[in-house]
């Protein structure tokens, strides 16, 4: 299996992350097809095992995050890394334009209801990051469109400088409690995005993924990126850090995420739960009873 050093994609405080200095596509870390198909098979299998005892230790939760622009490829990506994976154990949130009731609450309200219960993985299709990325680009979202009193956002470098202390604050909470935080940034190229968009717009069978909006949102590209280098830099701790994926060709992309899952999974202090003396002593009495029952 193809190895890499995890730390040239992880952010976590120590170094600054710049959006024009990372690439979009890198050396393939697999030889063909089958190859591939080999390497993304086993790394299933360690995330199924590593997951099973998760939900037997029942101590720790995990919560992925996956956050990029259009096309990039974070549903497939999701379905191949996860496929091999128990689906008790999994669950995935995609969120969307907020509803009127998830208006009315705070931008963090309806995070904080889909987080993992002890055992599980939750998976974050977007997130409360969408609050310092669409709405820092679109600011007539917060302005306009969010019940939040006129004063409290006068200042808009203020806004978003509260907001990333809160996310901040807020998945170090989460750590604190047990649940594991770990965040993808998928970084496409505007070439290989445009190039999958008409592929959607072309494919009868990929056409419903396509959106309009999609199109005129390439006309805040660069903002998007700035918004991205800011939200990762002003978030990325030690125990909470962002990976950001070369993501133009999706075969390697979920190659280097099922391996970073792996070790940030290998890293929670788990174990299988032992028996204590007595119960290991009445489980090896009922083996025999189990057996005699065949005669019976």
């Amino acid at each position: 299996m193809a190895k890499f050093n995890i730390d040239d994609y992880r952010y976590d405080g120590k170094r600054r992350y710049n959006t024009d200095e990372v690439p979009t596509k890198i050396k393939d870390f697999y030889d063909d097809t089958a190859d591939y198909e080999a390497q993304i098979a086993s790394l299933r299998d360690q995330l199924d095992a590593l997951q099973s005892m998760m939900y037997a230790h029942n101590r720790y939760g995990l919560l992925v995050i996956f956050q990029a622009l259009d096309a990039a490829g974070k549903d497939s990506t999701i379905k191949h890394v996860m496929a091999g994976v128990n689906p008790a154990g999994v669950r995935v949130a995609a969120f969307k334009q907020p509803t009127e009731t998830e208006i009315s609450h705070d931008f963090l309200w309806r995070s904080a209801l889909q987080m993992p219960e002890r055992g599980s993985i939750t998976i974050f299709n977007r997130s409360y990051y969408e609050e310092v990325l669409v709405v820092k680009v679109h600011p007539d979202i917060l302005l306009k469109g969010q019940k939040i009193p006129a004063e409290l956002t006068e200042d808009l470098d203020k806004v978003w400088e509260q907001r990333y202390e809160d996310i901040a604050n807020y998945e170090k909470y989460l750590v604190r409690n047990g649940i594991k935080v770990v965040k993808f940034f998928l970084n496409i190229s505007k070439q290989e995005q445009a190039e999958r968009l008409i592929d959607r717009i072309e494919d009868p069978t990929k056409n419903w993924k396509f959106q309009e909006g999609d199109v005129e949102e390439r006309n805040y590209w660069h903002q998007y990126h700035a918004a991205y280098q800011d939200a990762i830099n002003e978030t990325a701790t030690k125990k909470a850090p962002w990976y950001v994926i070369p993501a133009d060709d999706k075969k390697n992309m979920r190659l280097i995420v099922s391996q970073i899952l792996v070790k940030e999974m290998e890293e929670m202090l788990m174990t299988y739960p032992e028996s204590p003396p007595e119960r290991a002593a009445l489980l090896k009495k009922l083996v025999a009873v189990i057996q005699k029952q065949n005669h019976a």
